[in-house]
């Protein structure tokens, strides 16, 4: 699961030609949940760029503290907090990389998990909208977590569902049959990710420096030889 997310320098207009950037990027190495992020959701027919707060508060949830930043891709139709949003709320939160937690006897050690060719990542989401007036509202969003594949697992055993960006007006169309949503949710390909470990600085939110993404040990990535 992640915990954190990495969001520096995104070439998102090559990534997504028809992107319309209606707010600029956010970036930050360090993102933590219960804080605006940017997300990619179809707005009139068009992807469009826009800030989401990370953390999924429909109107009902009393306690803030309770809303939750990844909601997982097997029980999206069982759970009533997200199963609507699955069914025509989707979104896509564009990262160049994302922490993960790997458990040690006496302590956890972050890793920060990116494309083995360190290029950018779409990441699967839901959002809600909550009014808080007649005419405002507040939207906010949680990423989709799928089982990490076999070159991760050893890490930690969820990922966030990666999009491949030819599928990603696929997911973000209310209309794409829930069938084939079920078959893009699924671990991403094992050449495709690879995880170094870092300071255990970024364990601080406020922790907002380049050094975030610094290695301090080998990528983990998946080799055939």
């Amino acid at each position: 699961m992640a915990g954190r997310l990495h969001v520096q320098q995104l070439p998102l207009a090559r990534l997504l030609p028809s992107l319309k950037m209606a707010e600029p990027l956010i970036e930050s190495p360090n993102v933590a949940p219960r804080q605006p992020i940017s997300a990619i959701r179809t707005v009139e027919g068009q992807p469009c760029l826009e800030s989401l707060f990370w953390g999924l508060t429909p109107p009902w949830l009393k306690v803030l503290d309770n809303a939750p930043h990844c909601a997982r891709a097997e029980t999206l139709n069982q759970r009533g907090m997200f199963q609507e949003a699955y069914r025509s709320r989707r979104c896509l939160v564009p990262v160049s990389g994302f922490y993960i937690w790997k458990r040690l006897p006496r302590a956890k050690q972050p890793y920060l998990v990116t494309q083995v060719n360190r290029g950018p990542l779409l990441l699967a989401g839901l959002w809600c909208r909550y009014h808080t007036t007649l005419t405002t509202y507040n939207d906010s969003t949680a990423l989709v977590t799928v089982p990490a594949n076999a070159c991760l697992s050893h890490l930690t055993d969820r990922l966030p569902a990666v999009i491949d960006p030819r599928n990603a007006d696929e997911w973000l169309n209310p209309d794409t049959a829930h069938t084939r949503l079920d078959r893009l949710l699924t671990p991403a390909p094992l050449e495709l990710l690879g995880a170094f470990p870092v300071s255990k600085q970024i364990n601080f939110p406020t922790y907002q420096s380049s050094a975030c993404a610094h290695p301090t040990g080998p990528m983990i990535r998946w080799t055939t030889s």
